[in-house]
């Protein structure tokens, strides 16, 4: 089974869970100013090869969670998208 696919097989129920006016919520969710600077921060230092072990720590687990808002934000698109079609 594809990464892609176990991500979908385990976010399936979660989709189901939302309702259209959050999955609204959701889809539209954004990083305040003060975080998207910091992402930028430390992808400067990253590309300079210049991140401490604690940064370098602090982008993984950021990123992580960007992925996880990602597809957790597809799921909340899929269901507006099923209810405009219905």
């Amino acid at each position: 089974m594809s990464p892609s696919a176990v991500v979908n097989e385990l976010f399936d129920p979660v989709g189901r869970c939302l309702t259209p006016d959050v999955a609204r919520r959701i889809a539209e969710l954004r990083a305040a100013p003060s975080v998207q600077h910091r992402m930028d921060e430390l992808a400067e230092k990253s590309s300079a090869g210049t991140l401490t072990p604690d940064e370098c720590t602090e982008l993984e687990a950021r990123l992580r969670t960007i992925n996880f808002i990602s597809v957790l934000q597809a799921k909340a698109r899929a269901v507006i998208a099923a209810e405009t079609l219905s």
